[in-house]
């Protein structure tokens, strides 16, 4: 099961958190902050699959950003690391520059919405999960 979903900058400033599992406002800050260390001290030749905690840590990099996804130890590593590509994917068909992303996170909260659920996967479909969100467009469109 997915616990949280992390959009982190270079900077280690958090962009985008989504948490599944209820974590109190108060250590939601501490967590981020120690998870954002913890994976931006890597270096490119190690994993991107951490055992932390009680839970695993599965990151990936592109560009200026790193998405960072918290699991439990049932979660399948490798299905999480294309899930995070996916999500990447679906961003950049929707969003025509990275910098809109940041200015459009009730877009991204969309589309997040429509791939996880509840801490599960529910869909993949790059058309299926960005279906409400063009249909949005269309009604603001006129």
């Amino acid at each position: 099961m997915i616990k949280f979903l992390l959009m982190v900058n270079r900077q280690g400033q958090t962009r985008l958190s989504r948490y599944y599992q209820p974590v109190e406002l108060t250590k939601r800050a501490a967590l981020e902050a120690d998870v954002v260390r913890f994976c931006l001290s890597r270096n490119k030749e190690q994993c991107s699959f951490v055992e932390y905690k009680d839970f695993r840590l599965i990151y990936r990099q592109y560009a200026a950003l790193y998405i960072v996804v918290g699991v439990t130890d049932a979660e399948n590593e490798l299905s999480i690391y294309e899930l995070v590509h996916n999500f990447v994917e679906v961003l950049d068909k929707y969003f025509s520059r990275v910098v809109s992303i940041m200015f459009n996170l009730d877009r991204v909260h969309i589309i997040l919405d429509e791939i996880i659920q509840n801490g599960h996967i529910v869909e993949t479909n790059k058309s299926r999960i960005l279906a409400p969100l063009t249909a949005l467009d269309k009604m603001a469109d006129g």
